[in-house]
């Protein structure tokens, strides 16, 4: 049996528990729980760890909660159990900690066996697998879903409602099955996009439980009403200056072995966290603008992959705010660019009203030409097509003029004319 720790000062629960485990249980001294996982190990003095600690809470459990936080980042080995009356109100406050477990102070000694034999069993396992140990940030599982990461060279192109758009269309096809992450850590807006007041950000999925456990992970993401899970970006530049491109690509595969679809939101430019999401994806969809500046710097940008060799066949370019008037074609932009555009996106008037509101075209439906580009976008990825699932309609939103047609569109392959000339 794995050694169990006690922190209690209720003299009955240390007999029921000493009672459960034959008498084999150390008991801490009275006194306030120490700040620290090592300063409890220290008092110990114990040659081999404990595989198992029981913290009683009592009146206030935000010092066991901090204390089992810390355990869990410096000895992930260690199982704890958190003793509260409160169970049901702290749950998810203990699971984001890492607790293992919680007992009800009243607990009888035979359900007192039985949780601790459970968490020793936890403990056992972790120590019988080094490597698990070493790597403990290791995904947790195989990643299955597709990593599609949204990326533009210049900021203002438009890349974040391409973003949103897509995340929340794919997550129509099927519900709970997409989540978005913005990547853009200094700046980040998905949260204004979707009009979200996040309790965590990024940062908070990249510590801790949630950097292991993706049951943890899970309590961090916030629900949009369309069934999308999301990530919002750092609420401040300083807040994201200590992400390593190590936490994001486990943070992706941790996603892509839980998701359908992962979304990613990034930056502009070609920064390493960008270019480490990039590397993790099996999607591209290159975003630009129609205009001279924006076409030449996904030219740019293009080449940039190719001789990075990241650029591979699964990629999709976008080309955003199209329109005859510009003075710029389509098949100018794609002389320019080396390459196909695959969607077109018309300048709309909607759009700005979309963004200002937070909610996204495909949230809301209709039949705007925007809202059709978008769909075409989406169904580049998603199975069934989005024409067949009937959106949610915003809270206090006005009701859409139309809904999505009730048949599914037909892909047409598409009929570029032949380049006329490049703005090269």
């Amino acid at each position: 049996m794995s050694l169990i720790v006690l922190a209690t000062a209720s003299a009955d629960l240390e007999l029921r528990i000493q009672r459960a485990t034959d008498g084999g249980c150390v008991t801490l001294p009275l006194g306030p729980l120490p700040h620290n996982a090592t300063a409890l190990l220290t008092e110990l003095d114990m040659d081999v760890p404990p595989g198992v600690i029981v913290l009683d809470s009592g009146v206030d459990p935000q010092p066991a909660l901090d204390l089992a936080v810390d355990f869990h980042q410096q000895y992930p080995g260690i199982s704890v159990i958190l003793v509260s009356e409160r169970g049901l109100e702290i749950g998810l406050e203990a699971m984001r900690a890492g607790i293992r477990d919680i007992l009800d102070p009243a607990s009888n000694v035979s359900d007192i066996r039985q949780m601790l034999g459970r968490a020793g069993e936890a403990a056992r396992a972790h120590t019988v697998q080094p490597a698990a140990v070493a790597s403990a940030t290791a995904p947790s599982a195989v990643p299955t879903g597709r990593v599609i990461s949204v990326v533009s060279p210049k900021g203002g192109v438009g890349k974040t409602t391409v973003a949103t758009n897509l995340a929340v269309g794919l997550a129509l096809t099927g519900r709970h099955s997409t989540v978005l992450v913005d990547l853009d850590l200094q700046f980040g807006d998905v949260a204004s996009a979707l009009n979200l007041d996040p309790e965590h950000s990024l940062p908070d999925t990249l510590y801790g439980p949630a950097s292991r456990d993706t049951m943890v992970l899970k309590t961090f993401l916030t629900l949009h009403e369309t069934g999308l899970y999301v990530i919002c970006g750092p609420k401040s530049p300083a807040a994201g200056d200590s992400i390593t491109t190590h936490q994001v690509s486990h943070l992706l595969q941790m996603l892509a072995s839980e998701f359908s679809y992962v979304v990613v939101d990034t930056g502009p430019g070609l920064s390493e966290h960008v270019l480490a999401a990039m590397d993790d994806s099996s999607d591209l969809v290159l975003v630009t603008r129609m205009d001279v500046p924006g076409v030449r710097g996904l030219r740019k940008e293009l080449d940039a992959l190719t001789e990075l060799g990241m650029l591979s066949d699964s990629r999709c370019v976008v080309l955003n705010f199209t329109d005859t008037r510009a003075g710029l074609s389509v098949a100018d932009a794609q002389a320019t660019i080396g390459s196909a555009i695959d969607v077109s996106l018309p300048r709309s008037k909607t759009i700005l009203r979309s963004v200002n509101q937070g909610i996204p075209l495909l949230q809301s439906g209709g039949r705007d030409p925007m809202a059709k580009a978008l769909r075409r976008l989406v169904d580049r990825f998603a199975a069934p097509p989005l024409a067949m699932v009937k959106p949610v309609r915003a809270k206090g939103s006005r009701t859409p003029d139309t809904q999505p047609d009730a048949k599914p569109q037909p892909r047409r392959a598409s009929r570029w004319p032949r380049p006329r000339g490049s703005v090269a």
